[in-house]
């Protein structure tokens, strides 16, 4: 089972992506904070959210979130604090705007953008430069066994902390493979459960981070934290939480499960 060193709470990280305008953005965000009021897993403390909008919305959403449980995210940054980067997203400004998290090292970073380890282990420095909490996203893009896919994450954490003359203070690591992303047959809860464990194992020697937190986004949706049975310390979460009423399924189970935890610690 995954240890969370840092908390008990079970981590909810939802992307936006790129498929919000901005107006739609603000609205999602307040019907988040809304739901947020309400929730028993929120007014209960079960968990931490954090929400990764566009780029261009973070600093009208971070208004939105102030003196919410919600906490706020990028979706990526830049290797420097400041200069001529045209088009960079400043991590200093990042922080100064009131994000607490940034992704890095998504797949689709690789795909698209051309980033590799070498530039994922700079952008991983600048959040730990200016008090950013990285969720870092590794994955095999072929499926394998859980020994083999865990040897593949792995590796992918150790370029992305390469660069760093201490450990980090917080990280989370996303665990998405790539190979079932948006797949006909998802990863078992199974396969989830033993390559996540693995990662954690490595990372209990408190050499990559002082606190660490595992979840897994390769496609996570209803049902999953329940079949996960705690192997993972949350979700990171993609369309499918851009439907309320979904997010607000999930936000059922994780008080329904803490709800079964604490009934069956009294007995």
């Amino acid at each position: 089972m995954v240890q969370n060193s840092n908390s008990t709470q079970v981590v909810l990280g939802i992307s936006l992506k790129m498929y919000f305008g901005h107006q739609q953005t603000l609205d999602w965000c307040r019907q988040l904070v809304e739901l947020s009021k309400k929730h028993p897993a929120f007014r209960n403390g079960l968990v931490e959210c954090f929400v990764l909008p566009t780029t261009a919305s973070l600093a009208a959403v971070a208004q939105i979130l102030e003196n919410s449980p919600v906490k706020l995210g990028a979706q990526d940054l830049f290797e420097q604090d400041a200069g001529a980067y045209t088009g960079g997203v400043s991590p200093a400004v990042l922080r100064e705007i009131g994000c607490e998290f940034v992704e890095i090292a998504h797949a689709e970073r690789r795909r698209y953008f051309g980033e590799d380890d070498d530039i994922f282990a700079k952008k991983l420095l600048a959040a730990s430069r200016n008090d950013l909490t990285p969720v870092l996203c590794v994955g095999e893009e072929v499926k394998a066994s859980p020994e083999e896919a865990a040897m593949v994450c792995i590796s992918q954490i150790q370029k992305a902390v390469s660069a760093l003359e201490s450990p980090l203070q917080n990280l989370i690591v996303a665990y998405e493979p790539v190979w079932a992303i948006g797949a006909e047959v998802p990863a078992s809860a199974d396969y989830i459960a033993a390559v996540c464990d693995k990662i954690s194992s490595f990372l209990k020697s408190g050499e990559v981070a002082s606190s660490t937190r595992v979840i897994y986004g390769g496609s996570a949706g209803p049902g999953l934290l329940t079949e996960l049975k705690g192997a993972v310390g949350g979700l990171f979460l993609g369309r499918f939480a851009h439907e309320m009423a979904n997010l607000e399924k999930t936000l059922d189970e994780v008080y329904s499960l803490s709800t079964q935890n604490t009934a069956g610690a009294s007995r």
